[in-house]
């Protein structure tokens, strides 16, 4: 038997979460187009009979502008610490920049692997252009083209993962596939759904967390920075936090009760104590 554990890393928007759910064949992370989505290192557990990899996914490493966004950041690097593999994942249709080579270097020094993702949305020269532009960033053991949206090249990744991992006994129970709490999953899921209804600034100010547990009764709390943005997320007549809710309860058990209520806390991402309420 052998086990360890894989972190991706790489800049916001590159597609670790979408790439860690097509690898083990589910939602454990949500996924949006907007960036810093993920908050929080999650864990993936794939288990096969002979080889078990903990994946983490991290949050994408920026140029932070907020308390919030440097914790995203330490939390990422911390991550990488002790694990047996690193995943750099790049983006094969943006032009790789100082963020990049950032990411990369920290990278150095530790098995790694460079993944180039997106491959289906990025022409054959753009991904031969980033392969090549990727053997120039760091000493990567292995370059993989995949696309994490469909799954073209991700057998082959998981199989060169699973090599590289050494002797040891089951980490995790064989039936689990993420240690996420339930609260913490909510919470997510409802953050998913308001990413994708709102707009512009609107994304980064908000926070979820549960703070009732009744099941199946679940009381989750949003929280955003000013009063203008309380507004947009509740929507006109409450239509869009209402929709928010139904697309939600739609990911969970059926019989759910989800109730989503909206509160201002002024600048939570800087304030540290308020990060430490949220969990960042």
């Amino acid at each position: 038997m052998r086990s360890g554990f894989a972190t991706l890393i790489g800049r916001p928007n590159v597609g670790k979460s979408t790439l860690l759910n097509q690898i083990l064949g589910q939602k454990v992370s949500i996924t949006s187009a907007v960036a810093q989505t993920t908050r929080n290192p999650v864990r993936g557990v794939l288990t096969r009979p002979d080889v078990q990899v903990v994946f983490v996914d991290t949050p994408g490493i920026h140029k932070p502008r907020t308390v919030l966004g440097q914790r995203l950041n330490d939390s990422a690097t911390e991550a990488m610490g002790g694990v047996d593999l690193v995943l750099f994942v790049l983006d094969a249709t943006a032009p790789v920049g100082r963020g990049d080579r950032f990411v990369a270097g920290l990278a150095g020094g530790r098995q790694a692997m460079c993944v180039v993702n997106k491959v289906d949305v990025a022409s054959r020269e753009q991904t031969l252009r980033q392969l090549q532009a990727a053997s120039e960033l760091a000493g990567f053991a292995e370059y993989f083209p995949v696309s994490a949206r469909t799954g073209a090249g991700v057998p082959e990744l998981v199989e060169a993962i699973a090599a590289c991992m050494p002797e040891g006994p089951l980490l995790y129970p064989e039936d689990m596939v993420t240690d996420v709490p339930e609260a913490f999953w909510v919470a997510e899921l409802v953050r998913e759904q308001l990413l994708a209804l709102t707009h512009d600034e609107v994304p980064h100010s908000i926070a979820c967390r549960v703070t009732e547990w009744d099941w199946p009764r679940i009381r989750c709390e949003i929280l955003v920075e000013r009063e203008s943005q309380k507004g947009i997320v509740i929507g006109k007549k409450g239509e869009l936090l209402k929709q928010a809710g139904i697309r939600g309860r739609e990911q969970l058990p059926e019989g759910v009760f989800l109730e989503l209520f909206v509160k201002v806390d002024p600048n939570w991402q800087s304030r540290p104590k308020a990060l430490e309420r949220l969990g960042y």
